[in-house]
């Protein structure tokens, strides 16, 4: 027999202790009034380039809050509290006074063309990064790349390549537990939705939402791309992955030809032609991941090293929370993603991966629909019953943890969890809408607001200790240092020319093992 039983037995109490855990987390910079800011990147947070903790995503206004790997839920959790609380510190000592964006749906934008992308310096690889970035603008429009959202890193002592697919592939069929249990972005803006084909009620004078909706950041509005539908990526094994990757990195796209690369003035309207420019732009719930040397294609990497942890990409930025995220959350990801891992993992096929992707946009629209049904191997099947049992099949891994690191945590976190399903007014995406309504005359931009001024409140309510405010101002110089050194030795007479350095960069050589 390979039960679950088993397999948790072979792990044993050393294995289970073998988690490791980080965070990043995106949250916008906005005024006093919500809008989103257009300054620069503050100087004093050090560089978006070469900062290990603090940098931007898409936009200069657009902040990636990053933990290091942890063993400890507290400590990952302390740190990103940390460097979230320095953040705000510095703001509120700006001419701006600015916040950070508490929901992953963004308040009041300016004009798509006022949007501000990020800048990293004139280096070649800062210059790549933004030049990347201008590709999102063209290709997707920049309201869309302002929604912000958390990812979670996760990994397993001792596991293989193989138990990361096979994680990855249960995660994508029982992921929609996710989008019920922590979506929280069931409303938008008219102005973010307008001239969009969005299919969304009024809920406030400027305000869209679908009622039984879970994450509108997961569907359709969200990071979805229609060109991308025809990739029909397989998580069976590495070389399956990398092989569907490799022919979106060098096949090039005629939607994106027809943009070009250069505008004719010496500007860079994109990285390249091919479906995805970079391998980040492949938009998924979860991603096969490897630390990558410097230079280095994320791809070559997982191929020459294999995969080294799971990115969690599906979960949204929290608003009721102070940093977006909780201790109850990570405990339910520990649990899930480990369950996942020891489970059963039949190969996918592309039949299930359509199920899997019309599954999860059931889900993410209509996920509290009573009585929602979605598809399970061609049948359908009631989402709560479907949730429920694999709440249930879990129930071990969280007891397991328990074992391992002590006391009842895990078990009540799950128990909550499942709770909760069954009772979906309790979900997260629930009660926003119930708090829009109640408070804010059914307005997202003044629930946001508001849950951004009671973030800021409660976390400088709490200021760093002088120590850990040395520290994190010498790691903003540091990395100012540490940019400047990589500006300088592209400006030596040696140094390859931006479009040489393109061109080395995106050779397709430079994918292989």
């Amino acid at each position: 027999m390979n039960t679950l039983t088993d397999r948790l037995q072979r792990l044993g109490l050393a294995g289970l202790q073998g988690m490791r855990r980080g965070i990043e987390k995106e949250g916008l910079r906005v005024g006093p009034d919500g809008v989103l800011s257009r300054t620069a990147h503050p100087e004093g947070l050090g560089s978006a380039l070469t900062h290990p903790h603090i940098t931007t995503d898409f936009s200069e206004s657009q902040l990636e809050l990053v933990t290091g790997v942890h063993a400890g839920i507290g400590d990952c959790l302390a740190e990103l509290r940390d460097v979230h609380r320095f953040v705000l510190q510095h703001l509120g000592q700006q001419p701006g006074n600015e916040r950070i964006w508490a929901c992953s749906m963004p308040g009041e934008l300016p004009a798509d063309a006022d949007i501000p992308v990020g800048w990293y310096g004139p280096s070649n690889v800062g210059l790549a990064k933004r030049v990347y970035r201008n590709g999102l603008v063209h290709r997707y429009g920049a309201r869309m790349q302002t929604i912000s959202g958390i990812h979670y890193n996760w990994s397993l002592a001792g596991a293989s390549t193989e138990d990361y697919f096979a994680l990855i592939r249960n995660f994508r069929r029982h992921g929609f537990i996710l989008l019920m249990l922590f979506g929280a972005s069931p409303a938008v803006t008219q102005g973010f939705a307008q001239g969009l084909d969005h299919g969304l009620q009024p809920l406030g004078a400027r305000t869209l939402h679908l009622p039984h909706a879970t994450s509108l950041r997961m569907g359709r509005l969200g990071y979805q791309s229609d060109a991308q539908s025809q990739l029909s990526v397989s998580y069976n094994d590495l070389e399956g992955y990398a092989r569907s990757l490799h022919e979106a990195l060098v096949q090039p796209y005629g939607p994106y030809e027809a943009i070009g690369i250069q505008d004719g003035q010496g500007g860079y309207k994109q990285l390249g032609t091919t479906l995805l420019q970079i391998e980040n732009e492949f938009y998924s719930t979860i991603r096969p991941k490897r630390v990558t040397q410097r230079g280095e294609r994320p791809l070559h990497a997982l191929r020459e090293r294999g995969v080294e942890y799971v990115e969690v990409r599906c979960m949204d930025l929290q608003p009721e929370l102070g940093v977006g995220i909780d201790a109850h959350t990570l405990r339910v990801l520990d649990t899930l993603l480990l369950w996942c891992m020891l489970s059963g993992s039949p190969p996918d096929n592309p039949e299930e991966v359509r199920e899997m992707a019309d599954n999860q946009r059931l889900v993410v629209a209509r996920g509290r629909e009573p009585g929602l049904t979605l598809q399970r191997g061609g049948r359908a099947v009631a989402l709560a019953d479907w949730a429920d049992e694999v709440m249930a099949l879990a129930q071990p891994v969280a007891e397991a943890l328990d074992r391992a690191h002590g006391g009842d945590a895990f078990a009540r976190s799950w128990a909550q969890a499942r709770e909760a399903l069954r009772q979906p007014e309790r979900l997260p995406s629930a009660r926003v809408l119930a708090a829009m309504r109640a408070q804010h005359h059914g307005e997202h931009a003044a629930y946001g607001l508001s849950a951004s001024e009671r973030v800021r409140a409660e976390l400088l309510a709490e200021p760093l200790p002088d120590a850990v405010l040395t520290e994190m101002a010498r790691q903003a110089q540091d990395s100012v240092m540490a940019q400047r050194d990589i500006e300088q030795a592209d400006a030596l007479p040696d140094a390859l020319p931006f479009e040489l350095y393109r061109q080395h960069y995106l050779d397709p050589a430079s994918l292989q093992p």
